[in-house]
């Protein structure tokens, strides 16, 4: 078996067998390597090598609003407009490419991405205090219910 195909596989089986939680996070983690990525390269004057980047970015985004359930908690509709500011402000940083419109997208993110991981690791931990069925899960579809998206 070749390298490409063992690390396919293994990638495959991670996001196959990784919680809500965990998936929710390596979206977010991978949305602000794709953002470092983008606008290094921005900045380096190689738009055609920033460009699938942000579309990649875009995609990410494009699946956070899909799963996101504004019902299931007061801040979602706020999330689901930054999402959408985001979403904007990506596809016009591609355009015209420009990295200081990369860059503060990526200032946004980060602290998001970073309260995600909290709140995935405070969903993990009271998980394993608490009886499987006593843990709320917020509507949706068996998505990213613990953490109100899905």
């Amino acid at each position: 078996m070749n390298y490409t195909a063992v690390r396919t596989r293994y990638l495959d089986d991670t996001v196959a067998t990784a919680s809500p939680a965990k998936l929710l996070t390596m979206l977010y983690d991978r949305l602000v390597l794709d953002l470092t990525r983008a606008e290094t390269e921005q900045r380096a004057g190689d738009r055609g090598a920033a460009g699938p980047h942000l579309t990649h970015a875009q995609d990410i985004l494009s699946e956070l609003m899909s799963t996101l359930d504004v019902s299931a908690w007061d801040g979602a509709r706020q999330l689901m407009s930054v999402y959408t500011f985001l979403l904007t402000e990506l596809i016009g940083a591609n355009v015209a490419g420009d990295p200081e419109r990369t860059a503060a997208c990526r200032e946004l993110v980060e602290p998001l991405r970073d309260a995600w991981h909290q709140a995935a690791q405070e969903v993990t931990v009271t998980s394993t205090l608490e009886p499987i069925g006593s843990l709320p899960v917020m509507a949706g579809s068996g998505g990213f219910g613990e953490l109100g998206v899905g």
